[in-house]
């Protein structure tokens, strides 16, 4: 196993679950100083509401270990040979070399974030948060840091949930994005209510704006981030950019590649071509089941999954990963953001015809107290009512409603029969009709007078 997180990990006790140590022995490299943690709960480790570093680790190298897998730790893989089945690694803390053989390879090497190449870029108290260490170090910083103002680079998942983290520490925090509105995973106009939402919080929104350069003082420290005609004081800097595959073994070792450079494997996550190399979790590329092509998308959920189908292969099972439709859920404050299947440009890169429409609705029955207002967008297919996608953004209530779209999804449902399904229903829970139904009655008509 090729990196010790969500997917190797999972495939390795998934393995071992299945065969004993006397039939299978299980080799596997870390080169962090962590084994199988939540790299999702670091925004809320720094903001606070998880208490400390170790409730985010799943199970300890120690752990592994008493389970006769082989974890070696600080131990970083630098070549993959495939003709001769064996793998090079360094160990990083003698430098040590050696050649270990495998009869099957499981890569499951992560992603790593994107890193502007910019002046200053590497500057002290310039922080990207991927990995535990990460998380620790951005800690250490805030700790030692008298200044009180933070930017954040870019307005994706990460970003957003910096954003709020360091709110809550205290800091005064601009968020700089190059996008027109923040969460580009949303559509635009849903895009601008996460943008109203989060000025109203306190938090300074700069849209459209494409940082130059990140500039420092006398002793290498950040002092500001510059865009093309501004100029943002900063103590801390956080980069929420984004993440790409880490696939630079794979590629050196001559796998097969995706457009946007994640591995391509079969249903079984079998690398394609390779009978004995499996990969997945964030390096590796996955069906849409809406659109019907592959895609990038750098999900814990994933990564377990096909960790567990891996190792269920491995271990003489059978299992399969049939594919995603791209459901995501996330926060900022109070402010829920969620969304599944295709937003408009990936409606219109698949030539696909369709129908948008927009509802504003309530968490609860709108005479039940605390409920929280809330705005669901939805895509179905022109003529065939498909559902395409839905998008959703509200307060307490709101993000979890889109696991009712991604089941419709995953089944092929039309919004027609999404109007008919048989969700709970009570005042303190939901309207009489649930917001997504609402939405889904809307699309109904939308379609039919598009001439379906």
């Amino acid at each position: 196993m090729i990196g010790g997180d969500a997917t190797g990990m999972s495939a390795a006790s998934q393995a071992r679950r299945m065969r004993g140590p006397d039939e299978l022995e299980i080799v596997a490299f870390e080169r962090g100083r962590f084994s199988s943690y939540s790299a999702c709960g670091i925004p809320y480790w720094v903001g606070g509401d998880v208490t400390g570093r170790d409730r985010l680790i799943a199970r300890t190298p120690e752990e592994h270990r008493a389970r006769d897998i082989d974890l070696r730790m600080r131990t970083e893989v630098l070549e993959i040979d495939v003709e001769k089945q064996r793998v090079r690694a360094r160990d990083l803390g003698s430098g040590a070399e050696s050649w270990t053989p495998y009869d099957q390879l499981v890569i499951a090497t992560g992603a790593r974030p994107v890193h502007p190449s910019l002046p200053g870029a590497h500057a002290r108290g310039v922080h990207g948060v991927q990995t535990l260490e990460d998380g620790q170090a951005l800690l250490d910083t805030l700790a030692a840091t008298e200044g009180r103002r933070a930017v954040v680079v870019g307005a994706g998942y990460i970003g957003v949930e910096m954003a709020e983290a360091l709110l809550t520490r205290g800091y005064e925090v601009t968020v700089v994005n190059r996008g027109a509105e923040p969460m580009a995973t949303l559509d635009a106009d849903m895009g601008r209510l996460v943008h109203d939402a989060m000025e109203g919080m306190g938090i300074a929104m700069v849209n459209g704006a494409e940082v130059t350069e990140i500039r420092t003082d006398g002793e290498g420290r950040v002092r500001a981030v510059a865009t093309a005609d501004a100029e943002y004081p900063a103590d801390v800097v956080v980069l929420g950019i984004g993440v790409q595959p880490e696939t630079t073994l794979a590629e050196r070792a001559g796998l097969p590649l995706g457009g946007a450079g994640g591995l391509l494997t079969d249903l079984a996550m079998r690398v394609r071509g390779h009978e004995n190399v499996w990969a997945g979790g964030d390096c590796v590329e996955v069906l849409d089941l809406v659109s019907g092509r592959e895609r990038h998308i750098p999900l814990g959920t994933h990564a377990n999954k096909h960790g567990q189908i891996i190792g269920t292969n491995i271990g003489g099972g059978y299992a399969t990963f049939p594919g995603v439709v791209g459901t995501a859920v996330s926060k900022v404050c109070a402010l829920e953001i969620a969304r599944t299947g295709l937003r408009e440009k990936d409606a219109r890169r698949a030539g696909l015809q369709f129908e948008t429409v927009t509802i504003e609705s309530t968490s609860r029955a709108g005479y039940y107290p605390d409920a929280a207002p809330m705005t669901v967008k939805m895509l179905a297919e022109r003529r065939t009512g498909r559902l395409l996608g839905v998008q959703i953004v509200g307060r307490e209530g709101a993000g979890k409603r889109v696991d009712i779209a991604a089941v419709a999804l995953t089944a092929g449902m039309t919004v027609e029969q999404m109007t008919t399904l048989d969700l709970g229903y009570a005042p303190p829970f939901s309207p009489v009709w649930d917001p997504v139904l609402v939405a889904a009655r809307k699309a109904v008509g939308a379609v039919r007078r598009g001439g379906a």
